[in-house]
């Protein structure tokens, strides 16, 4: 469990904070949370909810001013989000409503929240460990179903039990080289080498099958980038336009329409995607068209997938060759307008490009199936009951503890140092899982986690 460390002052504070987004709206939530927090209110409430957990409308007053009309619900520590009493006041939307309830709330002693602050309590209250409240800043901010998903897993506790089966196990190799130390003698004599090198393949297999989960994680965070690419007026932002389902880019019939990228993303299938429309490629000598075909060669270099797109054979050919050369994502050709296709390149259809029409809609549904289907083959699949690394600080921690175990591992096999000695690579595997959960004690680290978390949470 983490310890409070310089926290222990700010912990016997009562905060309190506008948890649900500012603006118009019919309801809004104010959340209250401390050693104090029932006192506090009941200076605001002219008759308290009787029981815990049962919600009330209650008014609430500043003095003898009437503030709102609202339903309250008391939350008794430690049975509360925080760990500590809780008060949640259900009041009417807007500004005003809300920002005066936390105003009065503070001038009868209670503290602004910071951002994260209730959620960092729950951590250093022991009902939450790290992961499961990075979790919770991942929920909030996820933009598709998938990510829903990742983050709901993490809240539940899939990747800590993961972490912590994986440190025990490293505690367990240690544990072995203690006793082989220590009494080797004992029993059946000194612990067969064959055991350790097992156990200790055992778990670098398991730590590298985490890792392998970082770029699909990476894609789940932010999004796979596919790069619509291809000559001018070849239906590039008919396309973009017919995958958002809305029209976010210009459609005319003069070429060179598309002077920069525009950019959306779009949740329709198994992974999310950054779909990019770009400008037109082609020779030419106008400087801002150039500049945009410049920003298309950029996005081409840095995608996961490449769409490129024509309305006629010979045009296909020469745009995939094209694309060929400036990026290594794979490239999916796409024969758009394939309403209007050619008696000559009908032989396509039947082939290896995707034929398109954003005009019918035909092909939309085969190309999202084909876009993911790449994105297994480069990505991996999802595995639902296998725990992805979705952030950085994952995936440097964990390749720190499998770096240290191959350490070991060589030093042990090779007989390059002493037992004890080798075991200290395995000692620092161990904290980087440690440090990772949150069994430890890094206010740093609490920092870095709940710098980006919105007030309120």
């Amino acid at each position: 469990m983490i310890s409070a460390g310089t926290s222990a002052v700010q912990l016997e504070d009562t905060i309190v904070s506008v948890a649900s987004a500012p603006g118009r709206g019919a309801v809004a939530l104010v959340r209250l949370s401390g050693p104090n927090a029932f006192s506090i209110a009941a200076k605001h409430l002219r008759l308290p909810p009787p029981e815990p957990r049962v919600s009330q409308l209650c008014d609430v007053f500043d003095g003898e001013q009437k503030l709102d009309q609202a339903l309250v619900t008391l939350f008794p520590s430690p049975g509360s989000f925080t760990g500590d009493n809780t008060v949640e006041f259900s009041t009417h939307g807007g500004y005003l409503v809300p920002s005066t309830i936390v105003a009065a709330l503070i001038s009868s002693g209670a503290r602004q929240a910071t951002p994260g602050e209730f959620t960092r309590r729950a951590v250093l209250n022991g009902k939450l460990d790290i992961l499961q409240a990075e979790a919770i800043g991942d929920l909030i901010d996820a933009s598709s179903h998938i990510m829903q998903l990742t983050a709901l897993r993490q809240l539940d506790g899939g990747l800590s039990r993961r972490l912590l089966s994986l440190r025990n196990d490293l505690i367990g190799l240690e544990a072995l080289i203690a006793y082989d130390v220590d009494f080797p003698e004992e029993d059946d004599g000194p612990v067969p080498r064959s055991r350790i090198d097992q156990a200790a393949e055992g778990i670098a297999s398991s730590l590298e099958a985490l890792l392998s989960t970082v770029p699909a994680g990476e894609v789940i965070r932010e999004g796979a980038i596919v790069v619509i690419v291809g000559p001018p007026n070849a239906g590039k932002s008919s396309l973009f336009n017919a995958l958002l389902g809305r029209s976010r880019a210009i459609v005319t019939e003069m070429p060179g329409t598309t002077r920069d990228a525009l950019e959306a993303v779009i949740d329709s299938g198994k992974w999310p995607l950054r779909l990019v429309d770009t400008a037109g490629l082609r020779e030419t000598e106008d400087r801002i068209e150039r500049l945009g075909m410049e920003v298309s060669e950029r996005y081409m270099r840095s995608a996961q997938i490449v769409l490129a797109c024509a309305e006629d054979s010979r045009s296909l050919e020469e745009i995939v060759s094209l694309v060929s050369s400036s990026s290594t994502a794979p490239i999916l050709a796409v024969l758009t307008k394939s309403d209007l296709v050619s008696k000559r390149d009908e032989s396509l259809l039947s082939r290896t490009v995707i034929p398109v029409s954003a005009e019918t809609g035909t092909g939309l549904r085969e190309l999202l199936c084909a876009i993911d289907e790449a994105l297994d083959t480069r990505h991996g699949e999802i595995i639902p009951d296998l725990p992805i690394l979705t952030r950085a600080r994952h995936r440097n921690a964990i390749s720190t503890a499998s770096s240290e175990l191959k350490q070991f591992t060589e030093a042990w096999r090779e007989e390059k140092l002493p037992a004890t000695v080798a075991a200290v690579h395995l000692r620092t595997a161990v904290y980087s899982l440690e440090e990772l959960i949150g069994a430890v004690e890094v206010e740093d680290v609490l920092d870095r986690v709940f710098s980006s978390f919105c007030v309120g949470k």
